[in-house]
Parts: C-alpha cells; sequence; structure tokens
C-alpha cells in the first residue's frame, strides 16, 4: 500500500525518467509519492525488468503514472513525454527527479510551494555536495556554470547541471518543440538557458546532492567522454545564439524585465 502523500496539487506534478536504474527507482518512487502526487515516471527504454515492477506499483496508486517507451530516447525526451503527459491532464508545472536516488525528495514540497508562489519561474536546486562526490565531477560543473551564467548574461542559474527542478511546461514545451537538442545529457543545461532567454526566470534554493557508491545501489550513465563533447557543442551553439540575442539581453537587464526581475532582490 502506497503511502498517502503529505501534498497533492492538480497543477504540479512530479516526473521521474528512469534508465537502468535497477531496483533503486522503486525507492526513489515510494519516497516521492510520500511526499507528492501525482507522481509520473518515464521509462526510457530500460532493458532491467523495471518497467514491470513500476507498473505493478502504479496498479495499485491511481496517483503514479508510468509510461514506458519502447526504446532508450535519452533523459530530455524521457521529461519531455512526462511534460506531455501531465499538461494533457491539466498540469502546468512538473518538478524532475533523477531515479537514482540523488536528488532529495524530502524537499519536493519546497520547491512546489515556491513554484506555487511564483509561477512565471524555474525553481532550480543548488547542489549542496558532500564528501560522496566526485571531485572531478564538481570541478567540471563550475566549467560550464561558467558558460551558463556568459549566455544568460548573468540572469542568476546558480547550476546549470543539477536536475532536480520546478519547470513551467508550457514555456518547456514550446523551446524543445523548437529545436531538435535536449534530448539527452546536454537537456539540464540548454533547458535553463533557453528558458531564461524565454523570459523565465530562475529562483534557486539549496538541495543536497548524494552520489551514490554501487553497493548502495548508484547507477550512473554519465561518460565523461562521449557527455563532455556532447556539453561542448552544446555551449558552442549556444554561444553563437547568445551574440545574435546580446542586444535584447542588455536591455532587459538594465530594465529589469524577464529574467532579471529577481536580480534586484538580491
Amino acid at each position: 500500500m502506497t503511502a498517502r502523500p503529505t501534498t497533492a496539487h492538480p497543477t504540479h506534478a512530479v516526473i521521474i525518467p528512469s534508465y537502468n536504474t535497477g531496483p533503486k527507482v522503486y525507492e526513489t518512487v515510494r519516497a516521492a509519492r510520500a511526499q507528492w502526487a501525482p507522481v509520473w515516471v518515464i521509462v526510457d527504454g530500460s532493458t532491467d525488468g523495471t518497467d514491470e515492477g513500476l507498473q505493478a506499483m502504479a496498479a495499485d496508486d491511481p496517483l503514479l503514472r508510468v509510461l514506458v517507451l519502447p526504446e532508450n530516447r535519452g533523459k530530455g525526451s524521457a521529461v519531455l513525454t512526462g511534460l506531455e503527459a501531465v499538461r494533457l491532464e491539466g498540469g502546468t508545472h512538473a518538478l524532475t527527479l533523477d531515479s537514482d536516488g540523488q536528488h532529495p525528495v524530502d524537499l519536493i514540497p519546497q520547491f512546489m510551494r515556491t513554484s506555487l508562489d511564483h509561477p512565471g519561474a524555474m525553481v532550480l536546486g543548488e547542489p549542496v555536495f558532500d564528501a560522496s562526490a566526485p571531485l572531478l565531477r564538481v570541478r567540471g560543473r563550475r566549467i560550464s556554470n561558467g558558460w551558463t551564467n556568459l549566455e544568460t548574461l548573468g540572469a542568476g542559474i546558480h547550476d546549470s547541471l543539477y536536475g532536480f527542478r520546478v519547470y513551467p511546461i508550457d514555456a518547456l514545451v514550446a523551446v524543445m518543440k523548437g529545436q531538435p537538442w535536449m534530448r539527452r545529457f546536454d537537456f539540464d543545461t540548454e533547458a535553463v538557458v533557453r528558458l531564461a532567454w524565454r523570459g523565465v526566470a530562475p529562483l534557486n534554493l539549496p538541495a543536497p546532492v548524494k552520489y551514490l557508491r554501487p553497493e548502495e545501489g548508484g547507477v550512473s550513465h554519465f561518460q565523461y567522454g562521449r557527455d563532455n563533447l556532447l556539453l561542448t557543442w552544446m555551449h558552442t551553439r549556444l554561444m553563437l545564439e547568445f551574440v545574435l540575442r546580446l542586444p535584447l539581453l542588455l536591455l532587459r537587464r538594465l530594465t529589469g524585465a524577464p529574467p532579471f526581475q529577481y536580480l534586484r532582490r538580491r
């Protein structure tokens, strides 16, 4: 029997993309459902059998939805599938949660409340690392954050890679439908840059992140060579567009227009 969620809201849903995370996904989903409803799990072509287990969980819980993609399409594609499904049922915002246990599910209500208070914003997790964080990963994200800060003219995005976030669905779907990228590991960073360009302001909240060891059930599909090359290509594209957008971004920043309206409050 699934525990009754502490909070439920018809416009705000949790989306959990999942690819071959093994039994850890069941723990993540149960924890998320104990905090919020509805929860949508998008099984991104997993071959570990978790699709059947998740569907069995959903059969006993009307506030848990499971969609199974026939093949692995990437995190961005899985999230887009979830966004469109949530929107069809009247949802306006979605919190993305990784299925591998790294994200703090107990903070879901806080992030959702902030989104409800500021529906035009994107509520971004600002990672608080502990000793489990690989030093190479921590240092590497500083490079991506630096490029993101430049590409958005300092709109206030504190971390470009941490996927624990609440997005306005209409704006994000429009951004993703407008170009072919953002379908794999490039999703998290490109999403916040393009949303900022669209006038969606960032609000940052601290959130701990834990890198689980294999013996703790931790699973990582990050590949340094492949994914860093993807990020390099992404930032190259974004910088070329940034040059074209720079005059408008400068005007918005000078006048305090979105996405810069929160900067004057700091």
